[in-house]
């Protein structure tokens, strides 16, 4: 009788059993470090992958000694494709958002402002229904809810609108040209 009890036994082998795992596992580190490497754009984020491949090896504490090589490659080649991935949506979330690091001057604010103002006085040299459709969307009334209002299609309404918006569109460009609309 040793004095010590089962479960402290039972214990302390299971230190030395992850003791020895986490030796096992830090030994590949220098390998995954220069198989992340190649793959991924900076230092970093290798580092941050070999980390994260290490940590989850040492989660399984059923794997066989002799498949920690293969599984720790497996889980860094699978978490620099999941690196490249996450590159790649923010990259094209960024394409669909607007400039947020060059914020609005406040006279840019105001020149847009002034502009808008000016489009909205040139609205009355449209037609008709161009020009009703336009004040109608100016306001914040959908071609749909214009259509049937007037009991249009929507089909007509949204003929009108796109008609005015290229009037207008017009009537900007010769304005900004110096020729008078």
């Amino acid at each position: 009788m040793s004095g010590i009890g089962d479960p402290e036994l039972h214990e302390s082998q299971e230190e030395l059993r992850r003791a020895l795992s986490w030796e096992v596992i830090a030994g590949h580190r220098e390998r995954l470090m220069r198989l992340v490497r190649r793959r991924l754009p900076n230092t970093q984020d290798a580092e941050d992958c070999v980390q994260e491949a290490m940590l989850r090896t040492a989660a399984c504490s059923d794997l066989d000694r002799e498949r920690i090589g293969p599984f720790l490659t497996s889980v860094a080649l699978r978490l620099c494709v999941d690196n490249h991935r996450e590159q790649e949506r923010s990259r094209r979330l960024l394409l669909h958002t607007a400039d947020v690091r060059t914020p609005e001057t406040p006279d840019e604010g105001v020149c847009d402002r002034d502009f808008g103002r000016w489009l909205l006085r040139q609205v009355h040299l449209l037609r008709g229904r161009e020009r009703q459709v336009v004040l109608a969307r100016a306001h914040g009334i959908s071609t749909l809810e214009f259509a049937r209002i007037h009991q249009i299609s929507v089909k007509a309404a949204e003929g009108a609108f796109t008609r005015g918006r290229a009037r207008l569109r017009l009537i900007c460009a010769r304005a900004m040209d110096g020729v008078v609309a």
